[in-house]
This record gives C-alpha cells, sequence and structure tokens, in this order.
C-alpha cells in the first residue's frame, strides 16, 4: 500500500512511466493546471506556498520509498519536476507568456544545472532528488519576475 502510494505520487500519477521527456511533460502539466487553477482568481499566495512545501514534503517521502526499487534518481520520478515548476511561476502574474517563458527557464536550469544545482544531487534519497529542482525553481523564478517587470499581460 505504501509503495503504490509512493510510485502514484513520485511518478506524479504515471506521467513518469513515460519513456522519453516524463520530466519535460510533468512540468508542461505543472503549467496547464497551474494556469487553469490560477487564471481570473484572486490568489491566496500564503496557500500557494502551503500547496508547494506539501509537494516537496510528499516528492522527499515518495523519492526516499521508490529509490528502493528503482534506484537513485529515476526517471519515473517526476514530483520534483512539478515542485520546481511551481517555485519557479509562484508570485509571477499568472498568464500565458510568463508561463510560457517560466516553463522555458526551468528547464533550461532544471536539465543544465548551473551555479551548483548539480552538487544538491549529492544529498541523500529524495533530497537530493528535490532539492536541484527547488533550486532550479527558484533561479528560475528570480529571472521571471525581472521578465515580469516589462509587463507582457
Amino acid at each position: 500500500m505504501i509503495l503504490s502510494l509512493a510510485k502514484i505520487i513520485s511518478s506524479c500519477a504515471g506521467i513518469g512511466y513515460i519513456k522519453k521527456g516524463s520530466g519535460s511533460v510533468a512540468a508542461l502539466v505543472t503549467c496547464l493546471v497551474w494556469y487553469f487553477a490560477l487564471h481570473n482568481q484572486s490568489t491566496n499566495n500564503i496557500l500557494i506556498a502551503a500547496v508547494i512545501v506539501a509537494i516537496f514534503i510528499m516528492g522527499i517521502w515518495s523519492a526516499n520509498v521508490v529509490e528502493k526499487i528503482w534506484g537513485k534518481d529515476s526517471s519515473r520520478v517526476v514530483i520534483d519536476e512539478m515542485g520546481g515548476m511551481c517555485v519557479c511561476l509562484f508570485l509571477v502574474p499568472v498568464c500565458l507568456p510568463y508561463i510560457f517563458i517560466g516553463f522555458i527557464l526551468f528547464r533550461f536550469f532544471d536539465i543544465a544545472k548551473p551555479f551548483y544545482i548539480r552538487k544538491s544531487e549529492a544529498l541523500p534519497g529524495g533530497w537530493g532528488v528535490m532539492i536541484d529542482d527547488l533550486l532550479a525553481g527558484i533561479c528560475s523564478n528570480l529571472l521571471l519576475q525581472l521578465i515580469a517587470k516589462f509587463n507582457l499581460c
């Protein structure tokens, strides 16, 4: 039961089982959910922050559980992309141009892993899985905040 729940959470309801590009698909699905859930809505930033924290807690736990059968930082684990993408979009106006730019920035930082982001993967278990995407999300968010000053929406 616990293993099944950890597989569902860590793979984002099965997205992680996609053979190629599962991380990009998870980030894209997160963008779509973010847009449709939050556009034209007054946002409760405390609630959104709480949801992001919950994603990271569930991600650390589930990645720890599935590591025993899938190995270290399996490509099936994509909850880290979901959490990182949420961090990227947090406190940014919810509109398609920013979500698109945020997706590109996040995937760049997640794949390239500059600024010591790669070193965070060495953290044990689920921490290493989740923290590198948290850092990629933070870097993306900082750039996206600057871009948002141009009022594209």
